[in-house]
């Protein structure tokens, strides 16, 4: 497959949807979530369309800057728009069962969206930095787990909630060179079936998305040919936009994602095969 110059198929993305004029209207009104990894990228795209679904918007992040910034801006994006930010590494068990606290003395907690992560160096497994390695598991798995850890007890006492749990293809098909990467997205895979499972019986679905490369910050920890390799695997032959991973969030943020739970839902431009 010709891989096309990164610049250039960037700007033919751009225009492959027009989001303002075929956005759809989900039901967010009332609703209070909480998205981690909320200043930049994935996390503040949901933060957005959530809030243009009329939903109040909490956002985590461990740079304290960005975070307000992030929230000062999405103020701004819609009248009335209701925005808290709260600095939390969600590495440390600690920090969020105290952000967790913070947060449902606002108000309580409808939807829990766990964006934030890392994807760590490229390398051959066996030449894989140790420590670069916990730091994927401690922010991609055992900071997720904490989040769902935390707010799954309040979502049970009040029989609703909406948990989503951003995975990977990579989880799936398994990337070279991105060996922890790989793995803690098929961990937060299993993860999310479990949870499922053991809410099943209650108002709380918890589901995951699987997105193939999509243009955020998250690049920057790449290197050029992984980003290229990346590229090649998918059958559109061009990255995701932020807006649709944004847009099947959202939704299974709503009541309408009523049937579905312990979900996994693809977002992959028919890379996956299953």
């Amino acid at each position: 497959m010709v891989v096309p110059n990164l610049n250039q198929q960037f700007a033919r993305s751009a225009h492959t949807f027009d989001y303002k004029v075929n956005m759809n209207l989900l039901d967010m009104n009332g609703r209070h979530a909480v998205i981690t990894g909320g200043a930049t990228g994935l996390g503040y795209a949901i933060a957005q369309r959530m809030i243009g679904s009329g939903a109040r918007v909490t956002l985590w992040d461990r740079d304290t800057q960005a975070v307000a910034a992030a929230a000062d801006k999405l103020k701004r994006t819609r009248a009335g728009a209701v925005v808290a930010s709260i600095a939390v590494d969600v590495a440390s068990h600690e920090a969020v069962a105290d952000a967790t606290k913070q947060t449902l003395a606002m108000a309580d907690v409808d939807a829990l969206v766990n964006s934030a992560g890392v994807t760590g160096p490229n390398a051959k497994l066996w030449k894989y930095p140790v420590d670069a390695w916990r730091q994927v598991f401690d922010v991609d798995v055992h900071g997720l787990f904490y989040c769902c850890r935390e707010f799954s007890p309040h979502m049970r006492a009040r029989d609703y909630g909406r948990i989503v749990n951003i995975a990977s293809v990579a989880g799936k098909d398994g990337n070279p060179n991105a060996s922890a990467y790989s793995a803690s997205k098929a961990a937060v895979i299993g993860l999310t079936k479990s949870l499922g499972k053991e809410l099943a019986d209650t108002g709380v679905r918890v589901n995951s998305v699987t997105p193939a490369a999509v243009k955020t910050p998250i690049f920057d920890q790449m290197t050029p040919e992984h980003i290229q390799f990346m590229l090649s695997k998918i059958p559109m032959g061009r990255f995701g936009l932020v807006e649709e991973v944004a847009s099947m969030v959202t939704w299974l943020c709503t009541e309408e994602c009523s049937f579905s739970t312990g979900a996994v839902f693809d977002l992959s431009g028919g890379r996956s095969t299953y």
